[in-house]
């Protein structure tokens, strides 16, 4: 078994900034002459996510509107109190959906749905550059 670790720089506007990296990664496994395995993504920082979901403008709005619901931006949060930084929030947020996302690979390609795109979200109540680390292990 091989491993191959690539990484997909981000630059995000925060507040629940929603970036497609499929393409991104698809080229990368494309590049990496893997047939069969998985592929992990991880994104550093405890105020961003990475999941899938379909990548269309009516679900960029929903999902920033339910994690409003989940972790509202206005409430106290603790970690504000004892930061004064006003991203407790974003923390919280970030909990929920996790830092990690393992896809699947067979013959060159990602087991993913038909609509079904790799995203990361950026809930931090500021700009950041991210990067996301994508380990693939196969043959």
């Amino acid at each position: 078994m091989k491993v191959i670790t690539e990484t997909i720089p981000v630059s995000t506007k925060g507040n629940a900034d929603i970036i497609d990296i499929t393409g991104q990664a698809r080229e990368r496994l494309d590049k990496s002459g893997l047939s069969d395995g998985m592929v992990h993504f991880f994104v550093s920082g405890s105020t961003a996510a990475i999941t899938t979901t379909e990548y269309e403008p009516g679900l960029i709005e929903d999902l920033p509107e339910a994690l409003e619901r989940i972790a509202p931006s206005g409430s106290d949060y603790h970690h504000d109190a004892t930061w004064g930084d006003g991203n407790g929030h974003s923390h919280v947020r970030a909990s929920f959906l996790g830092p990690g996302l393992g896809v699947p690979f067979a013959n060159g390609r990602m087991a993913l749905g038909t609509w079904q795109q790799i995203i990361v979200i950026d809930m931090d109540n500021r700009s950041r550059k991210r990067e996301i680390i994508m380990q693939m292990m196969g043959i």
